[in-house]
């Protein structure tokens, strides 16, 4: 049974007060970051691995994209992208990522924030954006930073005054299930190394084109404890291209 805490009432009520939920990208640490990575939309097909709220389907839309899939596993939250979304170019589609088996070559890019580090196959995800995306078509996503995931409480380590003294990083090598607490509830989630996710990428025939680990926009550093995520990094950007396609059995 794949794990969907975004239907439980309490979290999603918890999630939904987050400021990347209200105020969307621009509310994003990352977003400033992630948005030069995006290829240019005019006349594609995207589909969006993870699609949350939308606000990614909608800004591929508005920058010239001609349709979109967006894939979510939570009906609370494609509802939430239904009720933001005006445009009928965007499709959204209730189904953990693990199972969508689109036919080769229907997307000329794909795109996900911050889903596969709760998937436990990476590679698998990565043969089936292979087949889907046409030739030297764009996969370009974000993860939680294997620093940010390695140890797995995923918490500072406070000193007597409750100031945050460092991360604390461990079994970093050691890849596989991480139980975290996020927004007051258990969450599973994976740990795999930087190696792991490059090796994957090349061994299903992607071209890395960039790797950003990002810090925060400068415009959200009066933002309670933003000032140190300067300290460590939280989240993994990746942009890279389909060279050629697998030789599936």
């Amino acid at each position: 049974m794949k794990e969907n805490k975004y239907d439980d009432i309490e979290f999603f009520s918890e999630y939904k007060k987050m400021d990347r939920s209200i105020y969307g990208l621009k509310a994003s640490g990352e977003w400033h970051e992630f948005e030069k990575m995006m290829p240019n939309f005019k006349n594609k097909k995207v589909l969006d691995l993870g699609c949350g709220f939308g606000w990614h389907c909608i800004y591929a839309i508005d920058k010239g994209a001609t349709s979109v899939i967006g894939v979510d596993i939570s009906e609370k939250m494609l509802e939430e992208a239904r009720n933001k979304t005006s445009s009928n170019l965007i499709t959204y589609m209730l189904k953990p990522i693990e199972e969508i088996d689109f036919k080769e070559n229907s997307f000329d890019i794909v795109i996900s924030s911050l889903a596969f580090h709760y998937i436990k196959s990476f590679k698998d995800i990565c043969i089936k954006v292979n087949k889907c995306l046409s030739p030297y078509g764009d996969f370009v996503f974000s993860v939680e930073h294997p620093i940010f995931t390695a140890e797995g409480s995923q918490k500072w380590y406070y000193g007597e005054n409750k100031d945050p003294l460092y991360w604390p990083v461990d079994r970093y090598f050691e890849e596989g299930i991480r139980e975290t607490s996020f927004l007051n509830k258990k969450v599973t989630k994976y740990h795999r190394t930087l190696t792991t996710y490059i090796d994957t990428l090349i061994e299903c025939k992607f071209n890395i084109k960039a790797l950003v680990e990002p810090v925060p926009g400068k415009h959200l550093m009066d933002k309670p404890g933003m000032k140190d995520e300067l300290r460590r990094p939280m989240m993994l950007l990746i942009a890279a291209q389909k060279i050629e396609n697998l030789d599936l059995i």
